[in-house]
């Protein structure tokens, strides 16, 4: 069983994955599981994450199923050594839901990250003013203690992206931008680091203007995970005020696909939107409304 009693979203990517290969060969369960001289039960519960393969299993499921592809048989097995891997996370699990946990596994994945909202900046690019004001605008009163931890888990979950570890973009709305979600202060410092964070070569972020408000409504926020050079997106995540929920079926990641490809297509380019926001800083500099 997966590290935690429940299946991990690295074990249930693997087993998509082999369940998606062995589709595409023509097998069926039981014949799989004579490949690795096991029951059907066994084969049942690696495609359904339930149990973590083991890289044997993986290279030999892999070869009946006539997957040759060097850097695909290398991200599964790595998926298999690392199903159980404990990240930094791990020493905040008893305080995250199990879905924002993974939410984080994806993140720290993931070789590009693409990211929709229509509301927030991206907790990818909060300052920590701007993230305190997230954090604490909810309606439940938080302890400064557990205040603190998820300021730092944020913290944290920025590092890669700052690091250069993974390739990510960004499209948020323009009212985003135009309105402040708390202080001026704090909006002024967030606008400014939002700069900075787009001159990053890792880095995109783009603004959808106002005018395009039909796609504002007709798509919530998400984010998008892939994990190899082809940037074919694998995962989606969509978060609410009280949970998490992933997208793995193939034919809802294509929508979700289509989706951010719809949006950075109507948005402003990463130039024109660094153009608004720093106008919209210079506005609060100058002490406009």
């Amino acid at each position: 069983m997966p590290t935690g009693g429940r299946p991990t979203v690295r074990s249930r990517r693997l087993g998509a994955a082999l369940r998606r290969y062995r589709q595409a060969a023509k097998l069926d369960q039981p014949q799989a599981a004579e490949v690795i001289a096991a029951s059907q039960a066994r084969v049942s519960r690696l495609e359904s994450g339930q149990v973590s393969a083991r890289v044997i299993e993986v290279r030999l499921l892999l070869d009946a199923y006539g997957v040759k592809d060097p850097e695909v048989c290398a991200k599964l097995e790595d998926l298999a050594k690392f199903s159980k891997k404990r990240g930094w996370w791990h020493e905040y699990a008893a305080h995250l839901r199990p879905g924002y946990l993974d939410h984080i596994t994806l993140e720290d994945d993931a070789s590009h990250i693409r990211q929709w909202h229509p509301v927030l900046i991206p907790g990818l690019l909060q300052t920590r003013p701007y993230a305190q004001a997230v954090i604490t605008g909810g309606p439940n009163a938080l302890s400064p203690e557990y205040v603190a931890q998820l300021l730092e888990v944020r913290k944290r979950r920025q590092e890669r992206i700052a690091e250069g570890g993974a390739k990510y973009s960004a499209v948020i709305w323009e009212a985003v931008i135009e309105h402040p979600l708390a202080s001026i202060e704090t909006h002024r410092g967030q606008l400014s680091s939002l700069l900075e964070a787009g001159q990053r070569e890792n880095v995109t972020v783009q603004v959808l203007p106002f005018h395009t408000g039909s796609l504002v409504a007709a798509a919530n926020p998400f984010s998008a995970f892939s994990f190899d050079s082809e940037s074919v997106v694998e995962a989606v995540t969509m978060e609410d005020v009280m949970s998490t929920s992933i997208v793995e079926s193939p034919n809802d990641l294509e929508v979700y696909a289509s989706s951010f490809d719809l949006l950075s297509s109507s948005a402003l380019t990463s130039e024109a939107s660094a153009k608004l926001i720093r106008s919209k800083l210079e506005a609060i500099e100058e002490g406009a409304p």
